[in-house]
């Protein structure tokens, strides 16, 4: 249930209720009421909500806003509308204030809900949320570490925001950087059973290739010695995949992430679905020859340049690859496709909504969520090289080092179009500068709350049997109001695809409850009054709990 959103439909059907009535009386003329928005001010003191209705009304009228926003609120009766006041600031604002006596209900509502507290209504919408697909090649870093937090998190936004959600993993286990990527392997292979062969130029030459291929060694031997160029390659990417993708899937658990699918590209190749699509898009006239190649006509969908789709060696490229792979995806039944990228695939965006477009789809049923680089920091200074293998800092060994808790709330508290600078040494402290350790020790410190109460013999009775309207004290309503927000929060970071909002919502609501705790004591000599804030703590904890659990952090009760 989403109280705020119940207030916001009450205050949405006040004002269309007053527009039609100003029509009807020659107050104002227009022909159709625009798509205003009812919002809720950053200021408390500017009520409850606010709209700009009189302002995008302005042109249809032939007036100003403010006359506009005056004519509105002269038809509502304020007295018998259930609101307190309803007032105009700036330039033709309108604000509705509520009685505070509506936020008294909502400890009944989160205490009822418990764990379910933040969960919207069904939308009937069946979303995919694709993210990581790291190539297959090495390991984890950093941008595939802050992919998979904010991938993960916004797929368990969606899903409290009711809609059906779909995670994968899309394994780039075809195409050219697995060509490389087998005469790596070859490479080392044949250096570690005692051949003179030169390392590719372009090859991956990270220490993780060479741990692989003495693996294949100590299982195989020199067997594969013997076989051709050709075979042996096959042999040596078949295990390697298979232990890499096995490596990312294990890394990736441990962070708190798994999937429902695990898509491998080469099944497109195998199944001639590249082929299948490029021939689509030629029967469309999308496709033309040039020097060989053919292109795809990229530039009519707002493209800098339009793009190859299959070389002159016959071999399609990843972009056609990607494409037939998100046909796969609306074929399968999929209402929102949402992949999140790095922000270096910025001009793949358009193309890639332009074959969407081609196909018949739609393309804002395609949303990209682009984020920024990481920056690891240690004291200050930039960390680059990993202590254990000398090459770039893994996902695995962030973890060991700060834990997951920390990492998945440090990335995630920020918008992603942001670059983020990851402190090493903040994530580990243990005190009310980290942010997830501010989060977390609120809930802890309301557990230890109970733990007094229960040492002292006070328990609290069944919610219906306590009068929330004891809370009065401004921090109490505050706490309430933060509160009551959380679904819709839920709701506006599932539209808007910004989980970094559930994080910022956090803290501050964190940060309400120290504020509280610092100026009353729930323990005391009131039993009423106890028992009230007795269940605003059991709220506060429950809805904490919530949100980091949307977050894949966990709600310590001890700290």
């Amino acid at each position: 249930m989403n109280p705020i959103q119940s207030l916001r439909d009450s205050v949405y059907n006040t004002i269309i209720a007053a527009l039609e009535k100003a029509k009807k009386d020659n107050l104002l003329e227009f022909s159709t009421v625009p798509d205003f928005v009812i919002e809720v001010p950053r200021e408390k003191e500017h009520g409850d909500f606010a709209t700009n209705v009189a302002m995008l009304l302005a042109r249809q009228a032939k007036m100003p806003p403010r006359k506009i926003a005056e004519i509105i609120v002269a038809q509502i009766p304020v007295n018998q509308s259930g609101f307190k006041q309803v007032d105009i600031a700036g330039a033709g604002f309108i604000n509705f204030y509520f009685d505070n006596s509506w936020l008294h209900g909502i400890p009944n509502l989160v205490q009822t809900m418990g764990n379910e507290y933040g969960l919207n209504q069904k939308q009937n919408k069946k979303v995919q949320v694709e993210f990581v697909s790291a190539n297959p090649t090495g390991n984890l870093h950093m941008g595939n570490a802050r992919g998979g937090a904010i991938g993960d998190s916004l797929a368990n936004i969606l899903h409290l925001a009711g809609y059906d959600v779909e995670r994968e993993f899309y394994i780039n286990d075809a195409g050219n950087q697995i060509e490389i990527f087998a005469e790596s392997l070859e490479a080392r292979y044949l250096q570690l059973t005692g051949h003179d062969v030169k390392f590719p130029e372009n090859g991956y030459a990270g220490q993780d290739v060479i741990d692989t291929v003495k693996g294949i060694i100590s299982r195989y031997g020199k067997d594969w010695v013997a076989l051709s160029s050709e075979e042996r390659r096959r042999c040596l990417v078949e295990e390697a995949l298979q232990e890499k993708v096995t490596y990312i899937a294990k890394t990736l658990q441990e962070f708190g992430i798994n999937y429902d699918v695990w898509f491998s590209e080469k099944t497109l190749h195998q199944a001639g679905k590249i082929d299948e699509v490029i021939a689509e898009l030629e029967r469309e006239d999308y496709v033309y020859e040039k020097d060989g190649a053919l292109w795809f006509k990229s530039t009519r969908f707002g493209d800098e340049k339009d793009e190859v789709l299959k070389r002159a060696n016959g071999l399609p490229t990843y972009f056609a690859a990607d494409i037939a792979y998100h046909k796969d995806k609306f074929e399968r039944g999929f209402d929102w496709v949402i992949n999140v990228w790095g922000a270096d695939h910025h001009g793949h965006i358009a193309r890639m909504k332009g074959a969407i477009q081609a196909l018949g789809y739609n393309p804002d049923q395609l949303d990209i969520l682009l984020m920024q680089l990481v920056r690891l920091l240690r004291s200050g200074n930039v960390v680059r090289m990993s202590k254990r293998t000398g090459t770039t800092v893994s996902l695995d060994e962030l973890i060991e080092e700060v834990g997951r808790d920390a990492a998945r709330f440090i990335f995630v508290m920020r918008n992603p179009d942001s670059h983020l600078d990851f402190d090493l040494e903040l994530a580990k402290q243990q005190n009310q500068d980290n942010p997830v350790y501010y989060v977390q020790y609120a809930h802890a410190r309301i557990c230890s709350i109970f733990r007094q109460a229960e040492a002292a013999g006070i328990s609290m009775p069944p919610v219906e049997q306590i009068n929330s309207a004891l809370l009065k004290e401004p921090e109490e309503l505050d706490l309430l109001r933060k509160i009551a927000d959380f679904p819709e929060e839920i709701n506006v970071a599932a539209r808007t695809m910004a989980p970094h909002r559930i994080a910022r919502y956090v803290m501050d609501l964190a940060g309400l409850f120290h504020s509280f705790y610092n100026h009353h004591r729930v323990i005391n000599d009131d039993q009423a009054l106890q028992e009230a804030r007795l269940l605003l703590m059991s709220v506060t904890r429950i809805t904490i709990k919530n949100a980091l659990c949307v977050l894949g952090v966990s709600a310590p009760e001890q700290m």
